[in-house]
Formats: structure tokens, C-alpha cells, sequence
């Protein structure tokens, strides 16, 4: 049969029984599998000439835009993706995921953007995921089906150009956890010594890297940071139309008639002295209500983010996107763009702001007896540092030249800080009453000096301050939980749920190595562990234990279904203190816009969406939202950590050879960790490199022991470490015992005959000794 050419081409004759144009697309489209040349043939019986009559037909369909070749030779319709083909997640549509095709040749064609439909649970798939997916035409677009989850095997490589004595280039990854360097096939512009993205090549086990784009010095300023963005694929660029809308949003008006106006009241921020946003202020005064002698009245003031970002604007879904801010020491990665979150949605001193209120009644007791929110304008008479706050009440003058923000402190002493301070003598008593689990564990600061070199890494130090800000923020989060309930509105609940038996299992064969008992059927609430932490004392175990029992609580997360928070012991809790840097937040404030009838008149000019308050598709998606902020929340304080690794990483690398004082963190069959008291970062002490004697491995006392000497290595211990390797580009320490001759084979270091490769397993002078067998040792 003939098949009509355009452009007055000459009929080519086709064997008989020969599909047609619109066969052929049709069988393209619908083929549930790529279909090549081979596979048409097939389908439509075709042998010999007829092969060689469909090469040219599909040269000149292809010729005529009609189909494309795809990347493993297969057709597809021009535009259109195969109906099962891999794709890489590359972006977050509101609660949707959106995917393109790994590989795409249609040459002037934009690759498709395709809707990721997951069926079951959902959540488990994030941007830089690679899927084996059906595709269908919906509508206007393309939606995907996961079929399965593909190894990232094809993953963006970041690490740095070194240069072997060979003259070969081999890619140093920056993540610890990867031991293996990658040959550089294809270095393009980058210079040994340059932090670079690439992409592997080849297969296993001759897989190479090519360099795809350079970030420049690893050692400079904020490249620290930059690694962090890059390994985590944390979104750290707005979209103009993002930033367009932030400075359109900014100059809505703040509506003073419709709003309650606090502007004539002290209230103050109180916040690190390093903070580079501040949505939050508070003021107390005594009740004067004969009904609740001996209370006090407080409002927590908030930034009114919701009133800037609506729901479904450009700004929402980058918000969504984000989850929440990531604080690195060098940058802030911002959930929203400066024009919001450092300036309009900031509560400045004596700038007039938009806010909600929330209005505490709190009896003598401590407990929380009313509230109520209201969109207020309000006017921060000062912020303070938290150092700066305390040393007022404490009659004290820290070192150095007087701040603007001492001073400010000093003359706010009457009127603001003895009032907030009596105030939360009661909520401190209702706390004490409660009894929240308690673990006061160490938190890391480094310090910067102006050119991002770092000065010190130190622990921070835990005031009064911080916890005075920390009970005015936990009272309001609980009342916008308790306030939604009351409406039936829905809920973004942060939920801590009761350890489970695993893990409650696991801290009683620890402590029993302590000779500490430990009931497993006692109903477990926060006390219990509080119990245990009071009859340790102040013993050296103390902060070892500390350890242990945070590493048997249930991880945090976010859900629109109430499971209460543990360690809080209190029954409903939901955060509302950080709209500017947490997404959920700002889903808590909508609600209440909603719940409460608060909404404002809406944008003349519709620079911004109508409504403030939750949308239906905050309604349908909140699960959904829950799970994917909950993901982004693990991410940022990953990051977080592995950057502070690595300032403190760098911060050592001056000190290598020294002996320091350190602690065991860790202990496994092949060494132990240990961190530099007072400076963090986690070294392996390897047991390859503690002489010659055999040592037992006891799993349930967390312990390596000599055989010979009885020298035993147990978590918390402390003891003198020397420094062997401080790596600031993978965050990484080595330690060595300082007594030891050197190991046996010499430190180890890095092969340059075989670059990256570091051997493993269980060393020779290794024995194993499993639960039972350990728990009764010492």
C-alpha cells in the first residue's frame, strides 16, 4: 500500500501488507516497551526488503518531525517520551514530583516535565532519584508511575581534581562514607586542587568521572557550606518569578484599622547574638484580674508570614520545596527570599510589622489557662542578644566594650526582662511539674571571623536566656495546637512518638554493663530516663548515658494525625514559632487565619493570591506535605552536621601530631571513634593501629578489650588521643593512641598506586563477643 508523502515527494512503494504512517505511530505510542526497528518489524511480520522498506519509512517520519530516535535506538513520538524509560526526579510541583527523561536527544526539543503519580505509602522518592517508569499522555502533560527505585548509580560525583605522581587526575570525594577515588576522564577546564561536580561513566568495575562543572577552591570561604548544598541537593537559588513576587509581597499593606495594634508595648526579641532573622518576640506583665492572683499575662508575637506568602504563589511552592531553612556557620539557605525573610517578615526594633499574637493566661501554678491569637502590628522595642539579656538580670558586665545591645538591655531591665523573667518562673514550675525529658547535651558553634576564616569552635554555652525564650515558644506552640483542635481545624502536629522495644532493649543491656537495672515493663514516659540521668549523678558516665538514651528515642517528624511528643510529655504540639524558617509553621498559621476568621481583605492589584488561609489543597495534601517537610528536615540537619565536621575539621588540621583530650563515641569490631572534648568531629582510632595485641569486641557493652593487658575502650570513656589526620574537604579525623609504636605496616595513608583504596574488614588481632556473651563485662 502507498503511503502520501509531503512536499510533492514521489510515492515510494511499499510491500504489500505494509503499515501505514498512522499504524506505525499508533503501535510507537502504544508499545508498552521501547519499540525500535526490530520491534515494529516484529509486530507487524516484516522480513527482508520489507526491513529495509521500513528503514526508510522511519527515516522519513523522523525526516517529517513525525517520531525522534531515542536513546537506546528505539522511536518515539516526536516530543513524547517511551512508555517504560528511565527518568530522573528533578523538582517539587507543590506536593508533586516532577521527572525528565535521563537521557533525551530530541534535538530542539525541551525535555518533558512529567507528573510522578506514587501509589501506597508515599514520600519515599526525593529530587535526584532515578526511576524505571510507565508514562502515559494526561491531558496536557505526561505523568510517570515508578515502576522501581534505580540505583544512583549515575549520580552528579562531588570531590576534588588531585594529580598522582603518574601525572593521572583521580577525583577525592568529599563524602567520608565513599573510601574509593574515580579516575578523571575528562577534566575540561579544572586544575588539580578544584572542587568540582561530574558525572561517572562507564560500568563497574571501569567506572570513570567527567567533570561537569567547577565550584572553585575548596579551602575558600563558604566552600565548606557550597559542598553541603551540592551533596544534599538543598535548593539554594530562587526562581526570579519567586523573587519578583517577594518584593511585590512586601509592599502589601499591613491593614493597621483591621489588625490589633501592640506598638505601645515593650515588646522584645531575644536571640543568638549571631541571628540572621527574628520572627519571634515576647512580653509579660501581672494579671491584674482578681481571678488569677499571683498570674501573669504574655504574648508571643510571630511574624505574620502567612499574610506574605498565600497559598499555591510562587513563593509557597519554593517555600514547600525547601521545608525550611538550613543554617550553616558561613550562610543561611533560606526557606524564603531575602526581601521576606531577612527584612519585611523580620521583626526589626522600631520598625512596624505585621504579626501573629498569641495571648497567654498563666495561673500561678505555670499552667496555661486561656488564649487566644490576633493578627496584631506590633513595633520590637529591642533585640537582644541572649548573653546580653542575661548579664542584666544577673547584675553582671561580661568582658569587652559595652554593646548597643547591653546597653538596651540595661534600660529595658524594668519594664521588659523582670516581667518575662517572673513570668516564666511559673511556666518553669508547670514544666518541672511535667518533667520533659531532660539531656542536656553539648551544641557546637564555630565562629568566623569577617573573611570566613574560622577563630574557634566551641560549645555553646546554655543560659537561663535560652531556656526562658524556649518555654514562651513550647507554651504557644501547644495553644495553636490546643486552639485548632478546639475548631476541629486541621492540624500540623510535630510528633515524637514513645521509643520502641528494640531500641528500649538495646539501652538495657547497655546500662546493664553499668550495673544499672532497667524495667522493661514499666510504662515509659520521660521521667523514666530523667530517673536514671539523677541516680548516674555526676559521674563520668554521665554524658555517655545522656548519649545512649537520645540514641533510643524515636526520631521527630511532622503529621496531620496526633501521636503526641514524648519527650515534651505533653499530649498536643505543634510548631508555630518559625514561620520564616519552617514550612509547617507557616501551614499552623493558616489554619488559624482560617479556624479564626482572621483573613485580611485581599490584594487590590493580585500581585499575591487572594486568601492567607490554608487552601483545599493544603486540606488534601497535608500527609503528604508532613512526609516531605519531615524528609527535608533530616536533610538540612544532616548538612548542618557534616559542614560543622568540616570546620572543625580544618580548625585541626593546624594540630596534627598534637595529643589532645578526647572521648569515645563509638566502638566497633574493627576500632573506636572519639571526639576532641570541646570542638566535636568523630575520629576512628583503628584497632590495626593499637599494637599487637589481640582485643575482644563485647557488643553489648559498646567495648574493645585486651586480651593480655585487660585495657578495655568503652563508650564515654575519656582518655589523650594523638591527632594523625584531620581532612577538612571529607570532615574526617584519625586518631592514634599516643603511647603506642607505630603500627604495625605504618599509618595507614593513601595508595597511590591505587588512589582511594582503603582496606578493610576485620583485622587480624580482632575477636568478636556477641550480646550475651558481653553484657555481664565491665
Amino acid at each position: 500500500m502507498a503511503s502520501t508523502q509531503k512536499h510533492n515527494k514521489p510515492a515510494k512503494v511499499r510491500p504489500a501488507g505494509f503499515p501505514t504512517r498512522d499504524q506505525v505511530m499508533e503501535f510507537i505510542t502504544e508499545s508498552d516497551t521501547p519499540a525500535g526497528k526490530r520491534e515494529i518489524a516484529k509486530a507487524f511480520g516484516l522480513k527482508g526488503q520489507e526491513k529495509i522498506a521500513l528503514k526508510a519509512l522511519l527515516k522519513d517520519m523522523a525526516d517529517e518531525g513525525l517520531i525522534d530516535l531515542g536513546p537506546a535506538r528505539a522511536f518515539h513520538k516526536m516530543g513524547g517520551v517511551p512508555k517504560v524509560t528511565v527518568l530522573r526526579i528533578v523538582d517539587v510541583d507543590d506536593t508533586t514530583l516532577i521527572a525528565t527523561p535521563e537521557r533525551w536527544e530530541a534535538e530542539g526539543q525541551p525535555a518533558p516535565r512529567l507528573r510522578v503519580v506514587e501509589r501506597g505509602k508515599r514520600g519515599g522518592l526525593t529530587i535526584g532519584d532515578r526511576i524505571l517508569a510507565r508514562t502515559e499522555e494526561a491531558g496536557r502533560g505526561w505523568v510517570a508511575h515508578p515502576m522501581k527505585k534505580l540505583a544512583k548509580a549515575s549520580e552528579e560525583l562531588l570531590g576534588v581534581v588531585e594529580q598522582m605522581a603518574d601525572g593521572k587526575l583521580w577525583l577525592r570525594p568529599v563524602d567520608k562514607r565513599i573510601r574509593k577515588d574515580t579516575l578523571i576522564s575528562d577534566v575540561g577546564t579544572a586544575k588539580p586542587g578544584d572542587l568540582v561536580l561530574a558525572e561517572p561513566h562507564g560500568r563497574p568495575p571501569r567506572i570513570s568521572a567527567r567533570v561537569t562543572d567547577i565550584l572553585g577552591d575548596p579551602f575558600a570561604p563558604r566552600s565548606f557550606s557550597l559542598i553541603a548544598i551540592h551533596k544534599h541537593g538543598i535548593p539554594h537559588v530562587f526562581p526570579d518569578r519567586a523573587e519578583d513576587e517577594a518584593v511585590a509581597a512586601s509592599a502589601l499593606p499591613l491593614h493597621e484599622d483591621k489588625r490589633e495594634d501592640l506598638r505601645h508595648l515593650p515588646i522584645v526579641a531575644i536571640d543568638p547574638v549571631d541571628a540572621r532573622d527574628h520572627d519571634d518576640a515576647v512580653w509579660a506583665t501581672p494579671d491584674e484580674d482578681e481571678g488569677n492572683v499571683g498570674g501573669y499575662k504574655a504574648i508571643v508575637a510571630i511574624a505574620d508570614v502567612s499574610y506574605y506568602v498565600r497559598p499555591g504563589s510562587a513563593l509557597d511552592k519554593e517555600a514547600r520545596k525547601r521545608g525550611n531553612s538550613v543554617y550553616f556557620p558561613d550562610q543561611v539557605v533560606p526557606m524564603l527570599p531575602h526581601e521576606l525573610s531577612s527584612d519585611m517578615c523580620s521583626l526589626r526594633a522600631g520598625q512596624d510589622r505585621a504579626a501573629m499574637a498569641c495571648h497567654l493566661t498563666i495561673n500561678a501554678n505555670g499552667k496555661v489557662t486561656a488564649w487566644r491569637f490576633t493578627r496584631a502590628i506590633i513595633r520590637v522595642t529591642a533585640v537582644l542578644a541572649y548573653e546580653d539579656a542575661q548579664a542584666a538580670m544577673d547584675g553582671t558586665a561580661p568582658e569587652g566594650a559595652p554593646t548597643a545591645s547591653r546597653k538596651q538591655a540595661e534600660d529595658l531591665l524594668e519594664a521588659a526582662l523582670k516581667p518575662l523573667w517572673a513570668c516564666w518562673a511559673l511556666l518553669r514550675k508547670a514544666r518541672e511539674a511535667r518533667d520533659p525529658l531532660a539531656l542536656d547535651l553539648p551544641e557546637r558553634r564555630v565562629v568566623l571571623d569577617e573573611y570566613g576564616k574560622i577563630v574557634s569552635v566551641a560549645v555553646r554555652e546554655r543560659l537561663d536566656a535560652h531556656m526562658l525564650i524556649e518555654d514562651y515558644m513550647i507554651a504557644a506552640n501547644v495553644a495553636a495546637a490546643k486552639a485548632l483542635e478546639a475548631k476541629k481545624a486541621p492540624v500540623m502536629y510535630r510528633v515524637h512518638e514513645t521509643p520502641g522495644r528494640d531500641k528500649l532493649v538495646a539501652l538495657k543491656e547497655y546500662l546493664a554493663t553499668f550495673d544499672i537495672d532497667f524495667a522493661l515493663g514499666q510504662v515509659i514516659r520521660p521521667a523514666t530516663f530523667n530517673a536514671l540521668i539523677r541516680k548516674v549523678g555526676e559521674s563520668e558516665e554521665k554524658e555517655q548515658i545522656m548519649t545512649q538514651i537520645l540514641r533510643s528515642q524515636t526520631q521527630a517528624y511532622y503529621a496531620p494525625q496526633n501521636m503526641g511528643h514524648f519527650g515534651l510529655a505533653l499530649g498536643s504540639y505543634a510548631h508555630f514559632t518559625s514561620p520564616i524558617r519552617r514550612y509547617a509553621d507557616l501551614l499552623v498559621h493558616r489554619a488559624l487565619v482560617g479556624a479564626y476568621g482572621l483573613e485580611l481583605p485581599a490584594p487590590k492589584d493580585k500581585a499575591v493570591p487572594d486568601r492567607s488561609s490554608l487552601s483545599q489543597d493544603d486540606y488534601e495534601n497535608m500527609g503528604l506535605v508532613g512526609e516531605m517537610i519531615s524528609g527535608h528536615e533530616r536533610r538540612a540537619m544532616e548538612a548542618e552536621r557534616e559542614t560543622i565536621d568540616r570546620y572543625v575539621a580544618a580548625f585541626l588540621s593546624a594540630h596534627v601530631g598534637e595529643v589532645v583530650k578526647a572521648r569515645i563515641t563509638g566502638v566497633q569490631n574493627f576500632g573506636f571513634f572519639a571526639t576532641v572534648d570541646g570542638l566535636g568531629g568523630d575520629g576512628l582510632v583503628p584497632v590495626s593501629t593499637m599494637g599487637a595485641e589481640h582485643f575482644f569486641y563485647d557488643e553489648a557493652g559498646k567495648a574493645l578489650q585486651g586480651v593480655d593487658s585487660g585495657d578495655r575502650y568503652t563508650v564515654g570513656q575519656r582518655l589523650e588521643l594523638r591527632l594523625a589526620e584531620a581532612d577538612p574537604i571529607n570532615g574526617s579525623l584519625r586518631f592514634e593512641l599516643p603511647d603506642n609504636p607505630a603500627p604495625r605496616g605504618g599509618p595507614m595513608k593513601r595508595d597511590r598506586t591505587r588512589p582511594g583504596v582503603v582496606h578493610r574488614g576485620r583485622p587480624k588481632n580482632i575477636r568478636h563477643i556477641g550480646a550475651k556473651r558481653g553484657k555481664h563485662k565491665r
